[in-house]
């Protein structure tokens, strides 16, 4: 039984779901007549893919009444064949997934009984009721038969009272039931367990009547649950700590002959082609071509010797296939595997060539399954495809964890996973433009996350934090119409994905929230000379943005702006200190306050270091994004109250590791993911690690203060 689904999205699962027919509705006494499934794959019904078989139970009679219900009497089923027969072809088909039935727990106690009366092993399957997913999405309901049910939600009830109509019946029902459940916050597999279980009134009255338990004990799937492993190293250096530089080139006119020549003398096995060749720096991926080794093997297997005197053009590759110099060394190895090729070049913010990569390079790396989520994400066609990906995250991060990377090494994964999930949410949600007749992007835009996203620190407690940047074009233009639509899919698709919307309304969609390159400017204006606190409240975030999708040096442009117009303005960076409070996380004797068991680490310390150092990084014009690059930035340019900024460095690293390592184990129970960590199960070395953190930030407002005003 695959024991890797809790994380699984119910938007895009994979599953069986079944009905059961009977001589009668006691589980103790009935013996089973019919049994049908259809399958769910990535959260679609499988048209034609079914199993449905008529059962012959023994010498018992089927009782009229019973026969009224589903119109099977003793001669429809006196020569088929017994249950023990039937089973174990049920069983293949039904897999090692989750199986979803309504009322399932009667299901499930009738199958363990005819499996204990022929002899049969069995194991039950992890299964969701739909009985008890609508209670959880429509508390108020009169009734929750499938009558009521489909009544509900609109669902033709043709096929009702046969195991094949019923098994369809319920899995529309489940289609339905999953938007209404993401409405609550549930969204995956562990989630509604955990939900169902909370409806204990429903459960004991369902055990009390012979049934089975309808949803699994936590316990017994922790007890079965594994974590495959993944090599970290992928996951912890970049592309840039291994690339090639600098990267070769030569024009699409130099004959094959020098090409050979020139990869001998370099000692490599590729070289890269552009029309001009400037610096590489200057060079995008998307103007560049390469040549291999085995291209040039190929053309003398094709042409003979006389491919040798070809030009390079003939049997160049174009467009250059790439991949981000700062993206981590797992996003390389699989694109390399995706594309089934040896050779990607490496590019910079603005798409330039700055480096190259190798097979041979990556060669004694072992990264392991782990690789395929990046490139999972690139090729996702829609928001399922997106949420199948996603859903792998939370696994990732436990493997990751247990693998021994920190925190923020995690947080830094997930950061970039998120980013590559808003961009594909772009790609789609432009091609979604062009099919309803909007055309293609107006003028060219930058997509860019904010905030955590930005920085590199996002957890799995996220929400969405994006904006677009636009060429020109006012506000309420054609262009920004453009746009406004573009955000709403973008959203939309995001949020079906598992990314919920931001409820600070910081979102593309949103006016203030996007704007072309003129309005940010005039913004930015704004805020550094005429704002107040209240204008604060999320414009800080601004500063970490980064670029996700189509024109980055247009969001370059618009950072490096609003750095240039803060640098010196000691009262719009004393105004974001100004928002920073730190609450009191620690009695008079070092005890950790705590609500309910567990502390929010968030609000008792990361957010403030977060906004403190981002603040005294906009007053010393430091540029970097991520929050230890700006506290050491500061201490490198201030030379003051350095150990206090290396403390704070230290309790960044704190926070991280225990609330990535919270996430990952509420994530594993159903919970969701939160910034609160529980204080009694940790360690006691864990606990005066938090202290100290804790300590370091109580007075970070009045640091960053002190260094604003240093020089």
């Amino acid at each position: 039984m695959d024991r890797t689904q809790g994380g699984a999205p119910l938007l895009a699962l994979d599953a069986v779901v079944v009905d059961t027919e009977t001589t009668g509705l006691d589980p103790r006494k009935a013996r089973i007549i019919e049994l049908a499934a259809v399958r769910l794959s990535a959260g679609k019904l499988v048209d034609g893919d079914s199993f449905r078989q008529l059962i012959r139970p023994g010498a018992e009679s089927i009782p009229a009444g019973i026969t009224e219900v589903h119109g099977i009497d003793d001669a429809a089923v006196a020569a088929a064949p017994p249950f023990a027969d039937v089973w174990p072809r049920f069983r293949e088909y039904l897999g090692a997934g989750i199986v979803i039935g309504h009322t399932i727990g009667f299901d499930l106690a009738v199958w363990r009984r005819e499996c204990e009366e022929a002899g049969l092993p069995w194991s039950r399957p992890r299964t969701l009721d739909t009985r008890l997913l609508a209670e959880i999405a429509a508390p108020k309901l009169a009734g929750y038969s499938l009558e009521k049910l489909a009544t509900w939600l609109d669902i033709d009830l043709a096929g009702r009272h046969t195991a094949l109509g019923d098994a369809i019946i319920t899995a529309r029902v489940f289609l339905a039931l999953v938007p209404q459940l993401r409405d609550h916050g549930i969204r995956t597999v562990a989630e509604a367990e955990r939900a169902c279980r909370a409806l204990t009134a429903v459960l004991d009255d369902q055990v009390r009547s012979g049934w089975a338990e309808a949803v699994e004990p936590p316990s017994r799937l922790d007890a079965e649950r594994t974590l495959r492993r993944y090599d970290a190293y992928a996951f912890r250096r970049r592309n840039r700590d291994i690339m090639r530089t600098p990267a070769v080139f030569v024009t699409p006119d130099t004959p094959i002959s020098q090409a050979v020549g020139r990869m001998g003398q370099e000692k490599i096995s590729s070289l890269y082609v552009a029309d001009s060749l400037g610096a590489s720096e200057e060079i995008k991926a998307v103007d560049a071509g390469i040549l291999t080794e085995r291209d040039v093997l190929r053309a003398i297997d094709r042409f003979g010797a006389g491919a040798l005197e070809l030009p390079v053009r003939q049997i160049m590759a174009r467009p250059l296939i790439a991949v981000p110099a700062d993206a981590f060394l797992y996003r390389a190895i699989g694109r390399m595997s995706r594309h089934k090729i040896r050779h990607l070049g490496v590019v910079d913010e603005r798409g330039h060539v700055v480096g190259a990569l190798s097979a041979r390079d990556l060669l004694r790396l072992r990264a392991g399954e782990a690789i395929s989520l990046g490139d999972e994400i690139d090729d996702a066609q829609d928001a399922h495809a997106l949420s199948v990906a996603w859903a792998r995250l939370p696994h990732l991060a436990g493997a990751l964890s247990g693998e021994g990377l920190s925190g923020r090494e995690i947080a830094e994964v997930i950061s970039r996973e998120l980013g590559a999930l808003s961009r594909q949410a772009a790609v789609i949600a432009e091609r979604t433009m062009r099919e309803s007749g909007r055309g293609e992007p107006p003028v060219p835009y930058a997509l860019v996350v904010l905030g955590s996203a930005g920085r590199g620190e996002s957890m799995l407690a996220m929400d969405q934090d994006n904006a677009v940047i636009f060429a020109h074009g006012d506000p309420d233009g054609p262009e920004d119409r453009w746009f406004a639509a573009f955000g709403e899919h973008v959203a939309d698709i995001l949020h079906q994905a598992g990314v919920p919307y931001c409820k600070g309304g910081v979102m593309a969609k949103n006016a203030a929230w996007r704007g072309s390159v003129a309005t940010w400017l005039s913004r930015v204006d704004h805020w550094i000379s005429r704002s107040n606190p209240a204008d604060l409240l999320s414009v800080d975030i601004f500063f970490d943005l980064r670029a996700v999708h189509g024109d980055a040096a247009l969001a370059m442009e618009v950072r490096q702006a609003a750095y240039d117009a803060a640098d010196g303005q000691t009262a719009f960076a004393k105004l974001l200190v100004d928002t920073v409070r730190i609450p009191g996380s620690l009695t008079l004797f070092g005890g950790i306050r705590t609500e309910g068991g567990r502390i929010d680490i968030k609000s008792a310390g990361l957010f403030g270091l977060v906004a403190a150092a981002r603040a005294m990084a906009i007053r010393y014009h430091v540029m970097d994004r991520s929050t230890p690059a700006r506290l050491a930035g500061v201490k490198a340019l201030a030379h003051a109250s350095e150990s206090d900024l290396d403390a704070l460095m230290e309790a960044h690293g704190v926070f991280l590791d225990l609330i990535v390592a919270q996430q990952i184990e509420d994530a594993a129970h159903g919970l969701p993911p939160s910034n609160a960590v529980a204080i009694k199960p940790l360690s006691s070395r864990a606990q005066d690690r938090l202290r100290a953190a804790l300590e370091a930030v109580a007075h970070v407002d009045d640091l960053a203060r002190d260094l604003l005003f240093l020089h």
